[in-house]
C-alpha cells in the first residue's frame, strides 16, 4: 500500500481511535488502577490500599446478595427473553393479515425509553388500583404488592426486563429466520418431514450463530440493569432486588465511595469477560458459519 494511502488510512480512523482510547480503554485501565487505592475525601488524599478493596468485597454480606441476585436474575431473563423472541419470530414470519402491525407492537417496547418502561411497569403493579390487581380482583383474588415484598421484588423487575428485550432479540431471530433458503423447506416437505423435526434439525442449527449473539448480548444485558431498579425498586426492599451495577451506582455516586465501586466494577467486568468467553466455547461446536 502506498504511503500516501496509509495515511489517508489511518486519518479515517484517528477519530474511532482517539473516542475508543479516551472512552473505553483509558476509563479501564483507571478503573483497575484506581480499585487499588483508597477514596480520596476533602483534603486526604487517596493511599494504596493493595487489595484491600476487595478482602472488603469478599466480607461484604451485600455485594454477595447483589451476586446472588444477578445471578438469579440472569437465569430467569436470559433463557426467557431467547425463547420468547424465538417464539415471536417465529410467528410474524408467516404470513397473514396485519403482520406488520404484529411486528411492530412486538419491538414497540424496545423503543420506550427505560425510565419510562419502570414507570409504565409501576402503575401495572400498583396495589389496589394497578393493572394487574384490577385483573385479580376481577377472578375474585385479594391485592398484591409485587415490587414491595422481597419474595417477588426481583422477579418484577425480571419480568420488566423480559418484556422490554424479547421485541429486540426477535428482529434478529426474524432476519436469521428468512435467510434459510426455500428450497430446504420444499425438500423437507417433499420427504413428509413435519413441522417440528424440520425446527429441530434444520431450523435450529442455522440460526446458532444469532442465538450466540442474542445470548451474549442478553448476559451483559443483564448484568448492566440499572435504570429499572432505581426507579422500581432502590435495590429493595431489604436488598431483595439488589443487582450488581445498582450496588456499583450505589457505592460510586450515594456513598461517595469510588475507590470500592471501582473494585466492583473489576469483579462484575472480569465476571461478564469469563461468562462471555464461556459461552463462546461452550458453544463452538454447535455454532456453524456455512
Amino acid at each position: 500500500m502506498p504511503r500516501r494511502q496509509w495515511i489517508h488510512a489511518w486519518l479515517l480512523l484517528l477519530p474511532a481511535f482517539v473516542f475508543l482510547i479516551a472512552f473505553t480503554h483509558y476509563p479501564a485501565v483507571q478503573t483497575l488502577i484506581d480499585s487499588f487505592w483508597s477514596t480520596p475525601k476533602g483534603r486526604r488524599p487517596a493511599a494504596f490500599v493493595g487489595a484491600g478493596n476487595y478482602t472488603r468485597m469478599m466480607a461484604d454480606p451485600i455485594f454477595a446478595k447483589a451476586m446472588w441476585n444477578s445471578a438469579v436474575y440472569a437465569a430467569l431473563t436470559i433463557p426467557t427473553s431467547i425463547v420468547l423472541s424465538l417464539a415471536m419470530a417465529l410467528f410474524v414470519q408467516a404470513r397473514f393479515a396485519g403482520v406488520a402491525l404484529m411486528r411492530m407492537a412486538f419491538f414497540t417496547p424496545t423503543v420506550l425509553p427505560l425510565i419510562a418502561v419502570a414507570n409504565i411497569w409501576l402503575f401495572f403493579y400498583a396495589p389496589g388500583f394497578g393493572l394487574i390487581d384490577q385483573v385479580r380482583m376481577f377472578f375474585g383474588l385479594g391485592s398484591a404488592n409485587y415490587v414491595g415484598q422481597p419474595a417477588t421484588a426481583l422477579y418484577a423487575v425480571a419480568a420488566v426486563t423480559v418484556w422490554k428485550e424479547a421485541g429486540f432479540f426477535m428482529i434478529f431471530y426474524l432476519a436469521a429466520l428468512q435467510t434459510i433458503p426455500l428450497s430446504l423447506k420444499e425438500a423437507a416437505a417433499i420427504e413428509g418431514c413435519s413441522r417440528l423435526t424440520f425446527f429441530r434439525r434444520v431450523t435450529l442449527p442455522l440460526i446458532m450463530p444469532t442465538t450466540l449473539f442474542v445470548s451474549v448480548n442478553a448476559t451483559i444485558n443483564a448484568f448492566r440493569l440499572v435504570d429499572h431498579v432505581f426507579v422500581m425498586t432502590r435495590g429493595g426492599p431489604d436488598n431483595a432486588s439488589m443487582l450488581m451495577l445498582y450496588y456499583i451506582f450505589e457505592n460510586g455516586f450515594r456513598f461517595w465511595d469510588t475507590a470500592y465501586a471501582a473494585a466492583l466494577t473489576v469483579v462484575l467486568v472480569a465476571i461478564l469477560t469469563l461468562v462471555g468467553i464461556g459461552q463462546f466455547f461452550a458453544a463452538d461446536r454447535k455454532v456453524h458459519y456455512r
